[in-house]
């Protein structure tokens, strides 16, 4: 998504901030190693595809992503004489699947046994292997296209191996089950049959490699029903196994000989640096070896280190004890004075003023001038941190001027590009190999980390060297989601109608990680849930206040989505109240017509963001806005009876071009905890490959919806971090959490529903609708987030 942001920040003239135990392949090794075996090596340079029945040709949003599939997506298929088929998965995997999902689809169009098939993962590479930025949810609907054309090319060239071998037709030959088979005229006219003779990949590779990788138009894709795994739901991921029983490597996992072991004191206020320090004490720690000044950029400064001193020993550990013993006086910089409760106070007294207008539509002057009534409500959150599971962490080593990394990086490529830019070398000198992620939700889309360790390697002399990031360091030098307030009026005609909108957002924007500060956000930001608000008001207007930024914003799972969708379906329930309507029926009503919207006719600005896909083939669609809606609700039981303190609420959001409906039913237990014993969820992501792992994003969702709707919050006093580790950064536990979630997945009902995103989509409607449900049950409004779990009698 970075790439999206540099070019933003380039477009309007603003300074850009500076300039294994995994198994993994390189360039020289996996060729070498193939045709050593004697196997099959598919470079294939593909053109987007379809993914209708007759797999028809559309644009995607890839064509904008640097390297993206459109020109150079190599994607690698391997046979060897034994039958064995090795394929790359060059996106990152943390949780999602992906390094399954895609792989999977090169299996299907191939007719190769799957149980015969093993998942190699790329290094950072992306003239290579095309874009590599495992982020905004793209991975499926960017590379579904070309891994269906490399497996169908790879199928084309086994049949024409075979038929080669025989010494018949090609169209008498068909790959199936991780053979080629014979066929023969059948007794009907157009008719063929088995004739029972067949032949393995593994003796046909060979023959296969040396022939030309065939055009598109020679082409035969698989028809849906006759897929072997895509959609089947049936396949489990290839890392199951190994993180099971504890044997996946994550970042911190990778050894090498005579590794060193780094962990580093930061400023604590961004921008700061060190005004002197004292190591005489940590060098007397049992274990430590060196102690290091890191340099520091100020923001903007992209993803560079935040700089400070770093303690290298012979273990993590020491390395912590060594940096406790340091003494370092800071020299805090311009933003010391950021404390979260006077920012919030600016906040909404900006939200309560003119705003900068991104868009309009009709008169809302006039609309709301002429109101019968007019009801607004205000709505907040606090700054949140990714917090994965698995903080961050690097390996580095320099040998012989290059650089080689391992690490649990979402953007391998764009890794490599930075440290070559570091340290000023060639990026044919930088190798970045990528391990699983234990989780990312945006956070390690920046190597940040990485760069300390490169760095710290090259002051120890090349030697291999692990920084380590703890909880206290992930939590208080993070790339925080922003804070915000939103605020929102609805002017009323004299039936309650709504005739006019007016929304304003006021949040420090991501931009400003990457360029200078104009306390404005940005058309990626304002693309999310708020000039695309999908209603049918004839009035209306999204105005955007002006905020700086105090310490560095970054992309957290769903963005800017996250306080609008909670803000919109928060207001809408709020006014089906307010007008004694029931809140689904409320929120159809204000989608209303089923349509595709226009952009500019809806006074949508001109670099209106769509997640970076071509409109027309991904539209506003409120048909299947309001589907979702409806289906989630039908499936929730929607207007049934409760028991008292307890309550259903509903929520819609379109993000990364995915339609997504929550019921949410909250029930108020004798302590006044708010519970969740079940979440309904409706999603349309077009067609999609594994609804397993759909399930299981959508379910994750739901648990880190209720995270961020009630305990997740990070502040500042004096520039500093008030939250320090999951004791006061708190998310939702096993002592509560959503019992049970139901996923619903609408089937594709059109050739042009093509696959969407599926990692962020879910999170949004959470929030909204856990709020809705909490004021069902017990009358209460939450309008601020996290809400807290408890409602005070």
């Amino acid at each position: 998504m970075y790439h999206y942001l540099e070019k933003a920040a380039r477009a309007q003239g603003r300074k850009i901030g500076s300039e294994a135990l995994i198994e993994n392949v390189s360039r020289r090794s996996f060729i070498g190693g193939v045709l050593k075996t004697s196997g099959v090596v598919l470079a294939l340079q593909v053109i987007p595809g379809g993914v209708a029945d007759a797999f028809e040709a559309y644009p995607t949003g890839a064509a904008g992503m640097p390297r993206g599939v459109v020109n150079d997506p190599h994607v690698f298929v391997a046979i060897d004489t034994h039958g064995l088929v090795t394929i790359v998965g060059h996106r990152s995997e943390m949780g999602t699947g992906v390094r399954t999902s895609l792989p999977m689809v090169v299996a299907d169009e191939m007719e190769a046994d799957w149980s015969r098939v093993r998942v190699i993962q790329a290094p950072g590479d992306e003239p290579r292997y095309g874009n590599q930025d495992t982020d905004g949810s793209r991975s499926v609907r960017h590379f579904i296209q070309p891994m269906r054309e490399c497996g169908a090319a790879m199928r084309y060239m086994l049949e024409a191996a075979a038929a080669a071998t025989w010494g018949v037709d090609q169209a008498l030959c068909k790959a199936k089950n991780h053979h080629v088979v014979l066929l023969k005229e059948g007794k009907t006219k157009g008719e063929t049959v088995e004739t029972g003779t067949r032949i393995g990949f593994g003796e046909l590779a060979k023959a296969a490699m040396s022939l030309p990788v065939p055009p598109r138009e020679k082409l035969a894709f698989k028809k849906p029903e006759d897929f072997l795994y895509i959609g089947k739901g049936k396949t489990p991921i290839v890392d199951l196994h190994d993180i099971t029983v504890g044997a996946a490597v994550y970042g911190a996992d990778v050894r090498l000989p005579g590794m060193k072991y780094a962990v580093i004191a930061r400023p604590p206020v961004v921008g700061g640096k060190v005004k002197k320090f004292d190591a005489a004490e940590a060098l007397k720690v049992p274990g430590v070896e060196a102690v290091h000044e890191i340099e520091g950029f100020p923001p903007p400064a992209k993803f560079a280190p935040l700089g400070g001193i770093a303690v290298v020993a012979k273990s993590t550990y020491a390395a912590m004890q060594g940096r406790e013993a340091l003494t370092i006086e800071w020299n805090d910089g311009r933003h010391a004075g950021y404390t979260s409760t006077s920012y919030r106070e600016e906040m909404v007294a900006t939200a309560r003023k003119p705003g900068k207008v991104i868009r309009n539509q009709g008169d809302p002057d006039a609309a709301f001038a002429g109101a019968a009534e007019v009801f607004s409500a205000e709505y907040s959150q606090d700054h949140m941190a990714q917090a994965a599971m698995e903080p961050p962490a690097a390996l580095a080593r320099i040998v012989d001027g290059k650089i080689e990394v391992w690490a649990p990086a979402q953007s391998p490529y764009g890794t490599r590009e930075d440290i070559a830019k570091a340290l000023e070398v060639p990026i044919e000198n930088v190798t970045v190999h990528v391990t699983l992620l234990g989780g990312g939700f945006g956070r390690k889309s920046k190597c940040d980390f990485v760069l300390e360790a490169v760095q710290l390697s090259k002051k120890l002399g090349g030697a291999p060297v692990m920084l380590q990031w703890t909880r206290e360091d992930d939590l208080q030098h993070a790339f925080y989601h922003t804070t915000s307030v939103e605020r929102i009026e609805a002017a009323l005609d004299k039936s309650g109608k709504v005739v006019g909108w007016r929304h304003r957002t006021v949040a420090p924007s991501i931009l400003s990680t990457f360029a200078e500060d104009s306390g404005y956000q940005f058309n990626i930001e304002y693309g999310m849930g708020f000039v695309d608000m999908p209603f049918e008001i004839p009035n209306i207007r999204c105005e955007n206040g002006q905020a700086f930024a105090h310490t560095r914003i970054g992309w957290f799972r769903s963005v800017s989505n996250i306080p609008r969708a909670f803000a919109v379906q928060s207001f809408v329930a709020e006014l089906a109240h307010k007008l004694g309507r029931d809140p689904k029926d409320m929120l159809i009503e204000l989608i209303g017509s089923d349509r595709k919207i226009d952009p500019k006719a809806a006074g949508m600005p001109e670099d209106f963001w769509n997640y970076g896909e071509p409109y027309p083939e991904f539209p506003i669609d409120t048909a299947r806005l309001k589907n979702v809606v409806n289906v989630a609700a039908e499936k929730a039981g929607w207007g049934k009876t409760l028991p008292p303190g307890q309550g259903l609420g509903i929520a819609v959001h379109r993000s990364f071009v995915t339609y997504v409906a929550m019921v949410v039913h909250a029930e108020i237990d004798d302590k006044g905890i708010i519970r969740v014993p079940q979440v309904t969820a409706a999603i349309d992501c077009g067609l999609y490959i594994n609804p397993e792992r759909i399930r299981s994003q959508i379910e994750g969702a739901a648990v880190m919806g209720m995270s961020t709707a009630l305990y997740s919050r990070i502040t500042f006093k004096e520039g500093r971090v008030e939250q320090s580790n999951f004791s006061d950064f708190e998310v939702a536990r096993m002592s509560n959490f959503p019992q049970k979630v139901n996923v619903h997945i609408i089937e594709p009902t059109a050739p042009a529903h093509y696959p969407t995103g599926v990692g962020e989509p879910g999170v949004p409607p959470f929030a909204p609708a856990l709020c809705n449900a909490v004021f069902a049950a017990t009358g209460k409004r939450l309008r601020s987030l996290p809400a807290g779990d408890r409602i005070d009698a």
